[in-house]
């Protein structure tokens, strides 16, 4: 058996330094909804995929989920946001 080292098109892949960015992306972007004005996100979860971020929860008004959609998409390193907030 021959052992090959695990690249992605020629390049070392670094899973750790991805899952920290994504980390570091969701972390951003949850803070920026708590300390936003116009919404109450305490039922509300940031999923991050590469710079893509998911919103996912409930929230009292329709308002409110415009609110966190224009947040997270403010945040630098956000290129889409997938909002599946309900409201309830």
């Amino acid at each position: 058996m021959v052992f090959k080292a695990a690249t992605f098109h020629g390049m070392e892949l670094d899973l750790e330094n991805e899952q920290s960015r994504r980390s570091a992306l969701e972390s951003t972007v949850a803070n920026a909804l708590a300390v936003a004005g116009g919404i109450d996100a305490s039922d509300v979860t940031v999923t991050a995929a590469g710079q893509e971020i998911r919103l996912d929860g409930t929230v009292a008004t329709q308002q409110e989920v415009k609110r966190a959609t224009t947040v997270a998409e403010s945040i630098p390193g956000v290129r889409l946001v997938r909002n599946r907030i309900a409201v309830g």
